[in-house]
This record gives C-alpha cells, structure tokens and sequence, in this order.
C-alpha cells in the first residue's frame, strides 16, 4: 500500500489558520444570515397583520354580510395593501370571495392558519409556497363587534396575501455577499498565516540545524534565544543541554585519552622487563630436566604466564594504536591462497585440523601482516572455543563499491549461544565466566575486527545452518591507504 507522506509543519499551520478564519467567517455570516433574515421578514409581516387589522376594523360591516357586500370590502381592503400590493379574501359562512380569482386560495390559505385566526384576535401569519414554488406571506384577521362588554366576532374572516420577491432578493443578496467576501477574505488571510508560520517556523529550523550541527561533532553550536515564549525557553534548554554535552564529552575525552596513554606507557615500559624475563625463562627451560620436578613444575608455569603476560602486551600496544588512530596500512599484491598457505603452516595447522576450500589465482592488494593476524585470530579461536575441523573458505564477490574479498572460518563446534552473539567482538569479554585463567585475554577478535575496519570492511559472527560458529571476513580486493 501506498503510504501518504505527512505534510510539513508550515502547510499544517497555514491550513490551521485558514480554517479557523473560515470558520470564523462562516459562522459570523450564518449568524449574520439568519438575524437579518429574521429582521426583515418580521418587519414585513409585523407591518402587514397591523395594517390589515386596522383596514378591517374601519370597514363598516351589517350582518348578516352579503356577497356584494363582502366583494365591497374585499376590494377596498385590496386597494390599500402594505407593505406591498396583496391579494384579500374573505371567508363569511360558505361564502368565499377574492380579488384575484387567479390565484386560488388553497396555495396561500392553509387549515392551520383559519384555525390561528379564529383563536387570536388580533390576527394570524404563515409563511408558504404556491404551486411553483414563489414564497408568499398570508395573513388573516377575524372582523369583530366593539362594545362596552368586549369584542365580538362577526364570523367574517379576512386574508391578505403577498409575495416576499423583494425580501427574499434581498436575503440573496446577502448571502452573496457573503459568498463573494469569502474568497477574498480567505486569500487576504493567507497573508498573516504565513507571517504566522514564519515566526513559528524560523527558531524551529534554527533548533533543526543546531542539532544537525550537535550531531556531527559541532558542540559548541548555541541558538540564539528571541524574546519570552515558549519557542524561546525551548532554544534556552536546548542551550543549557548542549552546554552540559559539551562538558561532558570534553571530560569523557579527557579521560580516553589519559587511559589510553596510561594502557600505552605502561605497555611499553613492561616490554623490557618482559623482554628479560622470556630470555630467563628461555634458559632456565632448557636447564628445567635437570631440576626436581616440582621446581621444574613452576619453572613451567611462570614461563607459560611470562608468555602471556608478553602477548597481553603486544595486544595492549596494539588497541592502543587503534585507539590513537595511530595504525596504518603497509599495503601490497598478495595471492590470497598462497598467504592463507603460510599463515596455517607457520602456526603448524597444515593438518586435518583445518580444511580449505581456496580458488587459485586470487589477488588482493592487503596489508600481509595484518592480513595474517586477522586468519590467525580466527583460526586460533575456532580451535580453542570451537571443534576441529576448521574449514577455511574464500571467495570473491561484486559490490556497487567495487569486488570484495570474503573469507568464511567455520568450525564444527556448539556455535555461540544468542546471548554471547552481541559481545562477541567485545574487548577482554569471554563466554565462559568460570574460564577467566584461559590462555586468551579476550582481545583477539577485538584486535581482529580493527584490522578488518582498517582494510574498509567488516566481521561478522554467526552460527552455521547446522552447527559450528561462522566468522566471516568482507573487504575489499582493493583496499585503500
């Protein structure tokens, strides 16, 4: 499914404007409307129903009333409408008469309206709608007795009926106006939406390139505060934040490099001790089979932790480099299987120990050493923590970057546990907590995935489809300086 992208915050705020002020607009015409419309059609019926009651009451009338009589009146009553021209009728018992015959009295004259007038004396009005629709206003007074004792209905209804064509244009016009406002008012408006966004949005982007400018290292970025509301307490948090980062970075800096100048100076003072103390042991090795042997025992041992002592620190002097950006690449061409060859047979695994799976005629432009330190580490570890056989695989590959070098070290052991996978490549971690005399000190994948980064790629761990644990090796075949 296609996923709709947001709008921006401008295009929200603009059109969070516009509608309230359509809403204002609307609502403020609708009352408009509707008070107006009221006031106009209350007047024209206010002023019918008064006039018309007045021009009944001066009518002399005899009973019983004639039908000549009755058209008398009728016709009188008509020549005298207001507020505009109307047709009268004139109900008497079952006589009916109307000054225009053209019109019948079933459009304007409704049962509703005869039953209001009889009740209320002073007279009765209906708004409706003839036949096609045109409005008119009907309103319709019962023609009484005055004496001392009250009035009393003669019997005689009379109707005046009127178009409302004027007020009903006028309303019209009205709300054309509206209507033809609307627009202009909605695109004047646009005018102070974006003044509005812009107050809104500018200490916004200025917040969105600070922190873009924070994130690429720049700590020292600062907004400048505008005003009191709250976009300006925002920018001064947002400050004070980034005061308090840049202090603690600059501390935790501080730090790193004091420690890494400590693991490095007390590294290299240790090689020249260390340095004796294997030429010591070297001789007093030789010399062990003529010693008893529990003096022999523990000339073994310090040598053996004399050994490691030696290799902890050549790892120490190593991540220090690493850590001080100080290691560097002495690149060359290398036939990829022919450095893999050596790299087993120097450490004597040119056995069953350790299967290869290696094409011929793969060259790389790699840092050799470097290069065999990584197949060392891995191979070393797969036969310390694994199982024999060791299978080595490498194969090339294409990448959008260029061919890349892959080399797969396998092993057939129980495979890593899920919990250790995120570690793995972490400095002195070990799996086994009880293991904490092993012979490694836990940076051999540490230092292996630095020469990998150092060649522009990665190492991964994994476990194998059946079991085993997988190490694999992505570089480039040419890697840079």
């Amino acid at each position: 499914m296609r996923r709709i992208a947001p709008l921006g915050l401008r295009t929200r705020l603009i059109a969070a404007f516009l509608l309230v002020a359509a809403i204002s607009a609307g609502t403020t015409a609708a009352l408009t409307y509707q008070k107006a419309r009221t006031a106009i059609l209350k007047q024209s019926q206010d002023t019918a129903v008064s006039t018309l009651r007045d021009q009944v009451e001066q009518q002399p009338m005899r009973l019983p009333l004639e039908q000549s009589e009755l058209k008398r009146i009728v016709v009188d009553l008509a020549k005298r409408g207001k507020p505009h021209p109307w047709n009268v009728f004139a109900e008497y018992g079952t006589l009916r008469v109307s000054s225009n015959f053209a019109q019948p009295t079933s459009t304007v004259i409704t049962d509703e309206l005869r039953e209001n007038v009889r009740k209320n004396q002073h007279g009765a009005f209906q708004r409706v709608e003839d036949r096609a629709g045109t409005p008119y206003l009907t309103v319709g007074v019962a023609a009484v007795f005055s004496h001392v004792e009250g009035n009393e209905p003669t019997g005689a209804l009379f109707f005046a009926s009127m178009p409302l064509i004027e007020e009903n244009r006028t309303v019209q016009a009205m709300v054309d106006a509206a209507k033809q406002g609307a627009v202009p008012g909605l695109a004047i408006a646009v005018i102070p939406a974006l003044l509005a966004a812009r107050s809104v949005l500018r200490p916004v982007r200025d917040m969105r390139r600070a922190a873009q400018r924070l994130g690429r290292g720049r700590l020292d970025t600062r907004i400048e505060v505008r005003g009191a509301d709250e976009l300006a307490g925002l920018a001064r948090t947002f400050n004070e934040t980034a005061r308090a980062l840049e202090q603690s970075v600059s501390e935790l800096r501080g730090a790193e490099v004091r420690a890494r100048r400590f693991a490095s100076d007390v590294s290299h003072e240790l090689r020249t001790p260390l340095a004796g103390m294997l030429a010591v042991t070297e001789v007093l090795d030789e010399d062990a089979e003529h010693l008893d042997p529990d003096t022999a025992k523990a000339l073994h041992l310090i040598s053996a932790e004399t050994g490691k002592l030696a290799v902890l620190v050549e790892d120490l002097m190593e991540i220090s480099r690493f850590d001080a950006r100080a290691a560097e690449l002495n690149l060359d061409d290398v036939d990829v299987t022919e450095a893999v060859g050596k790299t087993l047979e120097r450490r004597h695994w040119d056995d069953d120990r350790v299967v290869t799976d290696l094409p011929h005629g793969v060259r790389a432009r790699l840092d050799p050493r470097r290069f065999d330190v990584v197949l060392a580490n891995l191979v070393g570890n797969a036969l310390r923590h694994g199982g024999a056989p060791v299978r080595i695989t490498v194969r090339t590959g294409a990448h959008p970057d260029g061919r890349r070098l892959i080399v797969e070290v396998a092993d057939s052991g129980p495979g890593i546990a899920p919990e250790v996978l995120p570690h793995i490549f972490d400095r002195f971690f070990k799996a086994d907590a009880a293991r904490t005399r092993s012979s490694g000190s836990g940076l051999g994948l540490a230092i292996t995935r630095e020469n990998v980064r150092l060649h522009g790629g990665t190492l991964r761990a994994a476990n194998g489809p059946v079991r085993g644990a997988v190490f694999t090796v992505d570089m480039p075949l040419e890697a840079g300086p």
